[in-house]
Order: structure tokens, then sequence, then C-alpha cells
């Protein structure tokens, strides 16, 4: 049987870093379809407001780069 590891930390299906759902859906534009939060784990909104903020200053460092690169090439 094969094994899929898993990459949600706080799946109820896994287990030692793998899944162990009994079926499982994959789709490669949304992800798994079978995960489900764990409830301990709960929804950490201070989480959401960090990624939230690395996302957005990801995305400035890119622009920065992308016109500095624009510079260099004129």
């Amino acid at each position: 049987m094969p094994r899929i590891r898993c990459h949600y930390a706080d799946c109820v299906f896994l287990d030692d870093g793998y899944c162990s759902a009994a079926a499982v859906e994959i789709d490669p534009d949304t992800g798994c379809g079978t995960y489900s939060p764990n409830d301990e784990a709960g929804q950490n909104e201070d989480w959401e407001d960090e990624l939230e903020e690395w996302e957005d200053d990801e995305g400035e460092d890119e622009d920065e780069e992308w016109l500095d690169e624009e510079e260099d090439d004129i």
C-alpha cells in the first residue's frame, strides 16, 4: 500500500508525517481534498496575521529586485 507524506501540520489524518486516511482525494489545483484540521490545533489568528505580513513583505522585495534588474539593463 502506498504511503503519502503529508505536509499539513494540523490534519486529523496525520500519523508520523504520513496520511492515515483510508482514501485520499488530491486535486492538483487546490491540494488535498481529504484534509481536515485537527480541533486541538484550532485557528490561530496571530499566525494568519503574520502570514499576511510576510506575504506583503515578500511581494515588495520581488518588485524591487525586478526594478533593479531592469535599471541595470538600460
